[in-house]
Parts: C-alpha cells; sequence; structure tokens
C-alpha cells in the first residue's frame, strides 16, 4: 500500500482542514496508506519523508525552517511525489524560494477575489494525464501566478475577467494544472481549491485523484530505473542564508 503525508495549517481563510479530510478521502479510496498532520514539525524526519510515496502539503503563507524545506526537496528528489492545490502549496512559504523552485510557481494575486466566474480549459499536449475531462466553469478566485517556464500546463483559464492594471497587457492564458520535475520526483499542482466546497467538484476532485496517483509513481519509475538522487541542496546558497 502507498503511502502519503498530507501537512495542513497556515492561514485558516482556506479551510485546510476540510481540505486535507477531502484529500485523505480520495486517497483512500485509491487505496494509499494516509498519515494527517497540523504541524510542519512533519517534515523534521528525513529518512521517514524517504519512506513516503507522496507528499501533500496544504500551508498557505507562513514561515518555514530552511532545514525542513531541505527535507522535502532531498524525499523529492529521490522520488517521492508532490501534489497539492491553490495557496497550500504555491503560496506556502513566500520568503522561501527554494519551495518556490520545487513547486514551481507562486501566487501574486487573484484580481476580483472570491467569487470571479471563469472558464478552465483544458489543454491537450504532450501528457494525457487529464485528457478524460473536459472544460468547465467555476466560481472561485481567480489566480494569477508567475510560473516556472518548465512545468507542462494541463489546464489554462484566460485574463483578463475581471478588469485592473494587469488589463492593459491584454489576453494571457494562465497556467491552472501542471505537472513538474524535481530531480526524480513528480509534482502536480492545480490553482483551484480557495474553499473546500471548490476540491468537492467533480472535475476538481478527478484532477486531484488523477495527480495524486502520477505523483506517486514517480518513486517506482525511479526505481525501475535505478536511478537515485537525494540531494536537500539546491544550488542556491545565497537564498539560504537566514
Amino acid at each position: 500500500m502507498s503511502k502519503a503525508l498530507i501537512v495542513w495549517g497556515g492561514w485558516d481563510g482556506h479551510e485546510p482542514e476540510q481540505v486535507a479530510a477531502i484529500f485523505e478521502r480520495i486517497l483512500k479510496e485509491v487505496r494509499f496508506e494516509v498519515e494527517v498532520s497540523n504541524t510542519l514539525e512533519a517534515y523534521r524526519d528525513a529518512e521517514k519523508l524517504l519512506g513516503l510515496d507522496l507528499i501533500v502539503p496544504l500551508w498557505t503563507m507562513g514561515q518555514i525552517e530552511q532545514e525542513l524545506v531541505n527535507n522535502v526537496s532531498a524525499a523529492v528528489q529521490s522520488g517521492i511525489g508532490l501534489a497539492s492545490c491553490h495557496g497550500g502549496m504555491c503560496d506556502a512559504f513566500r520568503n522561501n524560494v527554494d519551495w518556490q523552485f520545487m513547486t514551481g510557481g507562486q501566487w501574486v494575486a487573484h484580481p476580483g477575489n472570491d467569487g470571479v466566474e471563469y472558464m478552465v480549459n483544458m489543454k491537450r499536449g504532450s501528457s494525457p494525464l487529464l485528457d478524460h475531462i473536459e472544460d468547465f466553469q467555476v466560481k472561485s478566485e481567480q489566480y494569477y501566478l508567475h510560473v516556472d517556464p518548465a512545468v507542462e500546463v494541463l489546464a489554462t483559464t484566460r485574463f483578463p475577467v475581471v478588469p485592473g492594471p494587469h488589463s492593459a497587457n491584454g489576453q494571457v492564458d494562465m497556467p491552472v494544472v501542471w505537472t513538474k520535475r524535481w530531480g526524480n520526483g513528480h509534482v502536480f499542482y492545480n490553482s483551484l481549491g480557495h474553499h473546500a466546497d471548490i476540491i468537492d467538484m467533480p472535475q476538481v476532485t478527478e484532477m486531484m485523484r488523477s495527480g495524486f496517483l502520477w505523483a506517486a509513481a514517480g518513486k517506482q519509475a525511479a526505481a525501475a530505473r535505478g536511478s537515485s538522487m537525494a540531494e536537500g541542496y539546491t544550488g542556491m546558497a545565497d537564498s539560504q542564508q537566514q
């Protein structure tokens, strides 16, 4: 049975405890053994992290010790999957660029705040991961992100829907869902999920189920290749000076 760790906390406005419960249900439905923690100390035991198949962070904003980021990074580089949603993964620790480099992006704005009606457009490309999901409309926050150009985009949304200073740039298609590699690890991110009811939408639930399974598969893929990579250092020593 595959093992997953969900770590929730940070800003309560994203309903991390409720979303964690939904993620736990999804993972158990696909036969994961799930541990749920509400403290970042769950990242302290580096050896324990290496024994997992999947790490699911749900921690908006806040501060994190560099050692804990290094432990998660080393685990993911070794092949452990990393997957989550919304601010719980890509607005987690605004002052830690190592976290942002690993996850593939960082939230910067949601013009119109909550309650914006917009389309999520599935992007058909080299990855068939979400090919079974059709375009759909959502009423929630529409995330504007700074995104790593290395990611593979699986879904987008078009800006602007709500006018603002960004509108002067014309229309842009902003990634909503992406995958990324971090060493041997598979990274999956979905910007939807401002509240638990959005995660409970059938399309979003299916996105997360597929993403969890894909991310967790990285460990076995690395083992099959005989590939070993578990370094906590990312090559950005200046960012680690406290």
